[in-house]
Parts: structure tokens; C-alpha cells; sequence
């Protein structure tokens, strides 16, 4: 358009107009061109990339995005959960549309409310929105972070960061953040972060062919597999094989199901230390066949778990007595 035309749409006169036009341009960066037509006027045009799109959403569609909205709850507080939440309510408009066939001119069909996630254990991260906000914009930007974590001491030191990745993993919110001094991409959980702040005129690239599929351990964690990795085989018993095998707990899984019903299966993990807890959470109707070391593992913290059952008075006998061994260390931080 020209500028006189602006003017004429918007019913002002052709200095407001141009004032517009440059408030585009200097406070909204947008790149406005001024190319001739084909009677060589000159006008006024947004190129395409700048150009709002209106996005066309189904009823479906908007149903689908908003059973998904329980799993954002854990980012209440944060200037990220205001967007989305701003999102959903435009969502919400479309889903309250009278419906078509059985549900034709029905505006409080509901559906939005009566099919939705339902978060496992949800953790409330009101008290943690500056630091959540500050990963979320270093990941965005590629921007670099300042903040204060517990080393192996179990001490916090403040130390920097460049945060590629932030993750909703297990109701929990993970950062994967190169640590400079080491060179390692380190799995930092948000519940232990403490004092983010960005390092002000500083950026970071992201490295050739990093993936964060490559960290994705399924159900044991977020690591990336270095080395030889242990061949881990659990037997699930048939009561609950159906349930086992319709479940990819790792990507290396292979499933056998044997003749009494039961399933076998088989892992290769890069790094164990997480497998015998879950393992335990099975109780009778899982087993631990491999490797030995495992085995043994989870046979003592059953045995421990055990012994705390007993009337404290009892005395527990030579045979089902706990083995004593060395105290294990809390799982190492893996980074890679």
C-alpha cells in the first residue's frame, strides 16, 4: 500500500501515517520495503516473514493441544506458564464451539475437561519461576548462565553454564547445560538450582550434531551412553507381562515371552545406577537375573526393606538377616 492509502484505511492523515510506518520500523524492527508496482508507485510492503499468520485449528485439534495442559502445572508462577496458559484460553474458545453430529449445538459438551493428561506426581515449582525463567530465555537465546549448584560435597558453588536443553522429565524439569570447565554436558535438575542469572553480552553455539535424543535414557534417567554398556535381563511375571510388553522403557529393549506367560526382558544401559530401584518397584512380580552384581543389589534392599517390617522387639534370624556391606554412595551426576 502507499502511504496515502495507510492513511485512508486507517481514517488518519498522511503525517500519521508515516509516523505509523516508522514506529514499524524503529520500535517493532519490522523490515519494511518500499518497491514500485507495475505503474512504478511505490509502496509499502511487510515481507512474508513478518507477516502474522492466522493458524487454523480443528475443534479436535484444540481438544488434543489442551489435554495436555495438566503436564505444563509444574511451571505455574513463571512468565513461560503465562504464555501457555494465554494460549490455552484461546484454545478453550475454539474447543466450546457448538459441535457437529451427536453433539450438534451443544456448547457445554466439555470434552476439553473430560479428556486430559493426568500427571503422575506433579511437583509445584511456584517457588522456582525466576530460575525457570531464566533457563527457559539462556536456551532460547543462547545465552549463557551464572548460577549456584551442589557439587559432589553436596556443597553449592556457583559456577557457568550454556543450558542446550530443558526438559519435562518425570514431572521433574531438567536443564542440559555444558559445564565449560570440564567440557561435559552435565544433568542439572531445577529443584537444586539456586541464584540464575544471565551473563549479560555473552552468547554460545550450540555443537555440531547435538541431539537431545542422544541423552533420552527412557525410564532411567538423562544421560548420554558412553562406553561398553552392562546387559541388564529382568523377568516380569505373567500377571503383568501384557502391561510390561505393550511399554518401551529404553530404547535398547528387547522383549521374550516365555512359555508360562511370563515376559523377559533385556536391556543395554550405558549406566545401571538407576535400574535397581525401578526394578524393586515391581516387588514379587519382578526379578533380576542379570547381572549378578544387580541381582545382589536388590536382593539386600529387599531384605532391608524387609527387616524394617518386623516388630522391633524381634529378632531376626541368621537366615534372614541382611547382609552387611560397605554403604553405597548416592548415585554419581552422570554427564557426557
Amino acid at each position: 500500500m502507499t502511504s496515502a492509502e495507510i492513511a485512508k484505511h486507517l481514517s488518519v492523515d498522511p503525517r500519521s501515517a508515516r509516523r505509523y510506518i516508522e514506529a514499524l520500523r524503529s520500535e517493532l524492527k519490522v523490515e519494511l520495503e518500499r518497491i514500485p508496482d507495475s505503474d512504478g508507485v511505490k509502496r509499502w510492503r511487510i515481507p512474508d516473514i513478518d507477516v502474522p499468520r492466522r493458524l487454523a485449528i480443528r475443534r479436535t485439534q484444540a481438544y488434543a493441544l489442551l489435554a495436555s495442559r495438566p503436564l505444563f502445572e509444574a511451571l505455574k508462577g513463571s512468565t513461560l506458564y503465562e504464555e501457555i496458559a494465554l494460549a490455552s484460553s484461546g484454545l478453550l474458545g475454539i474447543a466450546r464451539r457448538p459441535g457437529r453430529g451427536p453433539n450438534a449445538g451443544l456448547v457445554a459438551a466439555e470434552l476439553e475437561d473430560r479428556f486430559r493428561y493426568v500427571a503422575f506426581a506433579p511437583k509445584d515449582y511456584g517457588e522456582r519461576s525466576e530460575d525457570l525463567d531464566t533457563l527457559f530465555q539462556a536456551v532460547a537465546d543462547l545465552q549463557p548462565v551464572s548460577l549456584m549448584y551442589p557439587a559432589q560435597s553436596g556443597a553449592y558453588e556457583r559456577f557457568t553454564v550454556h543450558p542446550y536443553a530443558l526438559l519435562l522429565y518425570k514431572e521433574s524439569i531438567f536443564t542440559l547445560a555444558l559445564d565449560p570447565r570440564t567440557s561435559d554436558v552435565r544433568t542439572l535438575e531445577l529443584d537444586f538450582v539456586r541464584g540464575s542469572r544471565m551473563v549479560d553480552d555473552q552468547r554460545f553455539e550450540l555443537p555440531e550434531g547435538f541431539r537431545v535424543d542422544d541423552y533420552l535414557q527412557g525410564q532411567f534417567g538423562l544421560w548420554r551412553s558412553r562406553g561398553e554398556p552392562t546387559e541388564a535381563v529382568i523377568d516380569f511375571d505373567a500377571r503383568i507381562s501384557a502391561q510390561i510388553t505393550a511399554r518401551t522403557f529404553h530404547p535398547s529393549q528387547r522383549v521374550e515371552l516365555l512359555p508360562d506367560g511370563s515376559a523377559r526382558v533385556r536391556f543395554a544401559l550405558g549406566d545401571v545406577s538407576e535400574f535397581a530401584a525401578w526394578a524393586i518397584g515391581f516387588g514379587p512380580l519382578a526379578v533380576v537375573r542379570e547381572p549378578a552384581s544387580l541381582r545382589e543389589q536388590v536382593a539386600e534392599s529387599l531384605e532391608a526393606a524387609l527387616a524394617r517390617y518386623r516388630p522391633v522387639d524381634a529378632e531376626p534370624s541368621p537366615e534372614s538377616a541382611p547382609r552387611q556391606r560397605r554403604p553405597r554412595s548416592s548415585p554419581r551426576e552422570r554427564s557426557g
